[in-house]
């Protein structure tokens, strides 16, 4: 790789990187292709992206953007954008499904490093959609004792 074709990758990287507000850091070792595949489809589907990016590359783009504090070794894959804990529970479902073949190491949640069991502790957070229903479901609670009160009262009468 030429240092021009370097340079490019760190600028687009930094970029990417910049305008994330959540960066995953998982080992990869052991997926095969197809599993591999099956991880960029899930991610796409949320409007995130993934890469595998050398070690030296990724810690330029990172201290480009501006988010230091990772210690890279070994082999890295970069899971970012779209919805941060929507990537978050995606990735962590797909680690838990390929076992020793996949797992999150580190990453930046709102610009902070956080490490693995920061980032599951998230993933088993509920959805968005599944906290409204729960808001909904309390403010709701009251009227339905009162609907329930006058339906046992309106029996009570006609008996």
């Amino acid at each position: 790789m030429t240092k021009a074709e370097k340079t490019e990758i760190v600028d687009y990287l930094a970029k990417e990187f910049g305008n994330s507000d959540t960066i995953l850091v998982a080992d990869y070792k052991g997926l095969s292709v197809s599993e591999f595949e099956d991880l960029r489809n899930r991610t796409r589907k949320i409007g995130g992206f993934v890469k595998v990016v050398k070690n030296s590359l990724a810690t330029l783009a990172l201290k480009s953007a501006g988010k230091e504090g990772l210690s890279l070794r070994e082999t890295n894959v970069f899971l970012w954008g779209g919805d941060g804990l929507s990537l978050i529970k995606m990735a962590s479902k797909f680690a838990d499904e390929s076992k020793e073949k996949f797992s999150l190491k580190a990453g930046y949640i709102e610009n902070k490093a956080v490490d693995a069991s920061y980032i599951d502790a998230l993933a088993k957070l509920p959805s968005k959609e599944q906290l409204i229903g729960m808001l909904l479901s309390v403010w709701t609670a009251p009227l339905r004792g009162f609907v329930t009160g006058l339906d046992n009262l309106s029996k009570k009468l006609a008996a």
